[in-house]
């Protein structure tokens, strides 16, 4: 069975802009290239700017979370019917064979749609199953939606085993790590002269990079307060976006020019991190496997995670530093003083760390790997 010619609708709406949101834009970009039809509805359809990956806006209401469940309920019969209309429009055009569900709504909702709207149902996982879902009463109600799914897409190992513990059963998953251009995404020497005296860093400044989504479960706020334990000429660069941007600038105050926020840097976040000695990762307590860590080993910076989530398998040994304890400013100072006296081991960590990142983030490889699990379960 080839691809060629295969039709895929993507859904997913989000009121962020983060790591999952564009990984799913990667992914289906992909997938263009290797010759399926794609059709992407979202909330978001400038998500897709600088793509081939073809985009609608739809409607779905509020994320689900804690605070918006009893609304998501509530609303679910209507929700359900807005996307029910919308996926029988796109299979008028084409029969859908594939129809990948990226959030928890949709997954849910997805178990609800009347039979036959698409060949198959494959949902794809981000990150490790929340702590809410893989326990209590809402777990079971998650495996048994997970049952409509002839599919999960997981990509780590770390997610995969959270979805192991909650009960999807194991020849359901299939491991699809993130996939990154290692062509485009370089180290950037003209980029790093460039914006380095834009920022007014001069040669001799420690530009931090920290690129990140800016909501409350990173703790970009270990990278602030180690500032304040940092001796020299240093720069700390938070690229993103997000709902605690806002917390973030007045926690950053007290520093002055040492802090410089910019907007998510989708399309040259490689000349952002070139600009930078070394790449932070702060992983939230539910880490999977963070892309912002492989941006960084592609532009051959060392990665240095404030914690283990997410981390373990990104920043191997030789590539970066791990923190410890985990999520404490002074320990993250203490690493990063290290780093910046030391060049060489920069260099080398840097380049140990590129070449890793290309063997794992390789569009050959991941889009084989997806291919072979979406036609699997066509056939």
């Amino acid at each position: 069975m080839t691809s060629a010619g295969r039709h895929l609708v993507a859904v997913l709406t989000s009121p962020e802009r983060g790591g999952a949101e564009y990984a799913t834009v990667d992914m289906l970009a992909l997938l263009v290239d290797r010759g399926w039809r794609v059709e992407l509805l979202t909330d978001q359809p400038e998500l897709v700017e600088g793509t081939d990956v073809p985009a609608r806006r739809i409607e779905l209401g509020p994320k689900l979370s804690r605070r918006s469940v009893a609304a998501v309920a509530g609303a679910a019969p209507s929700t359900l019917l807005r996307l029910t209309r919308a996926l029988r429009r796109e299979a008028a055009q084409a029969p859908i064979d594939v129809l990948l569900v990226c959030f928890k709504k949709e997954q849910l909702l997805s178990a609800l749609l009347p039979p036959g709207i698409a060949r198959a149902i494959v949902w794809a996982e981000w990150g490790p199953l929340p702590t809410q879902l893989g326990r209590g009463l809402p777990r079971p109600l998650y495996v048994a939606a997970a049952r409509r799914a002839r599919r999960v897409l997981a990509e780590s190992e770390g997610t995969r085993r959270s979805l192991l513990e909650a009960g999807v059963p194991a020849d359901k998953i299939a491991v699809v790590p993130n996939v990154l251009d290692g062509d485009k995404l370089r180290f950037d020497l003209a980029a790093r002269q460039r914006l380095r005296e834009q920022w007014g860093a001069c040669a001799d400044t420690y530009v931090i990079g920290c690129v990140t989504r800016l909501g409350k479960g990173k703790r970009t706020d270990v990278v602030i307060d180690a500032l304040a334990h940092l001796d020299g000429d240093v720069l700390l660069v938070i690229a993103g976006d997000g709902d605690g941007e806002d917390e973030l600038r007045q926690r950053a105050a007290p520093f002055g020019g040492r802090v410089l926020f910019v907007p998510t840097p989708r399309g040259w976040v490689h000349e952002l991190l070139s600009a930078c000695d070394v790449q932070v990762f702060a992983p939230s307590a539910r880490e999977g496997d963070s892309r912002a860590a492989a941006f960084g080993h592609l532009a051959e910076r060392p990665v240095i995670a404030t914690a283990s989530q997410g981390a373990l398998a990104t920043v191997a040994p030789g590539t970066g530093a791990i923190v410890s304890p985990e999520h404490d400013a002074r320990a993250l100072a203490a690493c990063l003083q290290a780093y910046a006296g030391d060049a060489a081991r920069r260099a080398r960590e840097g380049s140990a760390g590129r070449r890793r990142a290309l063997d794992h983030h390789g569009a050959a490889h991941v889009g084989a790997t997806l291919e072979d699990a979406l036609l699997d379960v066509l056939r």
